[in-house]
């Protein structure tokens, strides 16, 4: 087990991070020069929280340390070449947005665009545990409905990260960093099985390249994420997910702040008649900076609940998954009515 570690680990988590970190100097050199700077001053938003101008483009040194180290590491199969290809038209409508800020209706079209690659590589959903009882439901019988589940998946984390994740300094490279380690010791328990050997290296990976982008990233932050380094890590959590046994409730359970904190702000958004996905004030980073928390202390408290969360889903079945899952979102559904109210008060 120890060997495992090392081998399919230590060693591609040791490389990725190291790339991300001496790559992030100057992709913030390039964002100053070509302009994909976030200047408050200029680009007033309720939901922006910093004071200072910031560099954007911070998912392209991300893509950079997953790209090499992939290729370093793992063979170019079908199931790879798809990974790398998606991740680069993110990365590209990422620099894109952070340079024009798209529409978020044609990017949410072009997101569905971008998880339709690994899915026409076979990369699919084709069973679940049954979260209601015994056994498993078995998608593989109707492929449309396996390839759609999929297709949805990816595009559903895809935008959890982006919109419930990346409030803050090192709020997202912390979480998706924390999550992509627990799927890989996940991996790692049936790392007897050779098939299993890629997603432990993808994941730490994965988990590498947040790391090493999170010391540039923490507050105060250098640089930005920004929208290709969220969907970066929703994209790759979510293939992960997949590859690994359909670990699709695990990472559910993992990422359940993002998750159900992002579904209250859509819920809430819709009632008010806003659109779902235009942001705005109302996240739980910042009802927590509203009571005079730090953006440190958020960015903590995040990471430290996706590692409880990460703990405690290794050990559960299907059904106990489902019944933490309610009720995280009754906790924290109760924790955002308290914040609520003790900031107007």
């Amino acid at each position: 087990m120890f060997q495992d570690f090392v081998k399919l680990f230590l060693g591609p988590i040791i490389v990725s991070s190291g790339v991300a970190f001496l790559t992030t100097p100057v992709v913030i050199k390039i964002a100053w020069k070509i302009g994909l700077v976030d200047d408050p001053q200029k680009t007033r938003h309720p939901k922006v929280i910093h004071t200072y101008p910031v560099p954007r483009g911070g998912g392209l040194s991300i893509f950079v340390a997953l790209a090499s180290t992939i290729i370093l590491f793992l063979p170019l199969d079908i199931h790879i070449k798809s990974i790398l290809t998606a991740t680069t038209f993110i990365t590209i409508l990422g620099i894109l947005d952070d340079k024009f800020n798209i529409n978020p209706y044609i990017r949410l079209v072009c997101q569905f665009l971008v998880a339709l690659i690994p899915i026409s590589a076979g990369i699919g959903i084709d069973f679940i545990n049954n979260p209601l009882g015994e056994g498993i439901v078995d998608l593989s019988k109707t492929p449309f409905i396996a390839d759609l589940f999929a297709l949805f998946w990816i595009v559903f984390l895809m935008n959890i990260l982006n919109m419930g994740a990346k409030g803050v300094d090192g709020q997202l490279s912390g979480t998706v960093a924390v999550a992509a380690v627990v799927i890989g010791i996940l991996s790692l328990k049936f790392s007897a099985d050779i098939a299993q050997w890629p997603v432990i290296i993808l994941a730490s990976i994965t988990a590498g390249s947040f790391l090493g982008f999170l010391p540039w990233h923490i507050f105060p932050q250098k640089i930005m994420p920004s929208f290709s380094g969220a969907n970066l890590g929703g994209f790759m959590l979510a293939i992960l997910s997949i590859l690994t046994t359909t670990k699709v409730g695990t990472l559910a359970v993992v990422l359940g702040v993002p998750i159900i904190d992002t579904g209250y702000t859509i819920i809430r958004r819709i009632v008010s008649g806003k659109s779902p996905v235009w942001g705005d004030r109302g996240h739980l980073h910042h009802k927590l900076l509203d009571i005079g928390w730090s953006k440190r202390k958020v960015a903590l408290f995040y990471w430290l609940v996706t590692a409880f969360l990460g703990i405690i889903s290794l050990s559960l079945n299907a059904s106990l998954k489902l019944y933490t899952i309610v009720g995280v979102t009754f906790a924290l559904g109760g924790i955002l009515l308290w914040l609520t109210y003790r900031s107007k008060s």
